[in-house]
């Protein structure tokens, strides 16, 4: 029976376990490896993913990328193989980046544009509804300056009519309506009743216009003394004034005086003459400025 020395027992256990420790480096040496880089790459598409913006505008590279991904990520034994399938997914995800960059780009620049439309057709659409406006605003002014222009001619004609009614004169005093002798009886201040169809006249007259004063002035002819045609003829206008303010005709828009002999119009020497200048002269003021 043959004796190993202990020698010779180390000797091959050194041998055994430097052969089994040979083996398992081998055995690491030729095991696949995730390539490097593989996971910055799946980080990079991970975040194209996650984009709202982005994620729906480029379908089908965004999945040739996550093809591209899945694969870099594939343990490899032949480095080379592994690096540039890694390079393949980050171009892959790279040039899908750009296509969603571009479609979102491109819908941006669709929507500013849509938007600028918009807001000149809506700057044209106010414009041409300034101008209806203005034409509308202008017609009805026209319209308004018309009416104005119609009623006043109307107004006018209708003052024309009472004034000629009135039989009364035009003066730069105002107009003056001259009402004869026929009121009173001789030597009388009384207005008779029977004739005060002028005074009727006269007071409708007055009260549709109450911005018109009134100036009452009595006259006489020569007959008889001074001293008593002075009182006359302001007993005269006083009993025209009364009668004015009876029929409604403010007081305060009244004054009466008289002025006697004075102020003839026609000759003494002759009937008619005399009965001319008898009279009651009413001046009625003409209209303030910003009336008329």
């Amino acid at each position: 029976m043959n004796t190993v020395s202990p020698g010779g027992v180390n000797l091959v256990k050194t041998l055994v376990a430097t052969t089994v420790a040979s083996a398992l480096l081998a055995a690491c040496a030729a095991a696949p490896l995730k390539p490097g880089g593989a996971a910055e790459v799946r980080n990079k598409l991970t975040q194209l993913q996650s984009d709202p913006n982005l994620t729906n505008r480029a379908p089908l590279a965004i999945k040739e990328a996550d093809a591209a991904v899945r694969a870099a990520e594939q343990p490899q034994a032949d480095k080379e193989l592994g690096a540039h399938l890694v390079y393949l997914a980050d171009r892959k995800v790279e040039i899908a980046r750009a296509q969603a960059d571009t479609s979102l780009a491109e819908d941006q620049r669709a929507a500013l544009s849509a938007q600028r439309e918009k807001a000149r057709l809506d700057a044209r659409t106010h414009e041409a509804d300034v101008a209806e406006g203005k034409v509308a605003s202008a017609r009805d002014e026209a319209g308004a300056a018309n009416l104005a222009a119609a009623n006043s001619a109307q107004q006018n004609a209708e003052l024309q009519r009472q004034i000629d009614e009135l039989h009364a004169k035009p003066t730069d005093r105002g107009l003056v309506v001259t009402l004869g002798d026929v009121l009173f009886a001789s030597g009388k201040a009384d207005v008779m009743s029977g004739a005060a169809g002028n005074l009727n006249r006269l007071a409708a007259f007055l009260n549709k216009y109450p911005d018109r004063t009134v100036v009452i002035e009595g006259y006489t002819d020569n007959v008889g003394s001074e001293q008593y045609n002075q009182g006359l003829s302001e007993r005269r206008a006083d009993s025209v004034k009364s009668y004015l303010a009876g029929q409604g005709v403010g007081m305060l828009r009244l004054s009466a005086s008289g002025k006697g002999e004075s102020g003839a119009v026609a000759d003494n020497s002759s009937a008619t003459g005399r009965q001319q200048n008898r009279r009651v002269e009413v001046v009625i003021s003409n209209p303030p400025a910003a009336s008329r």
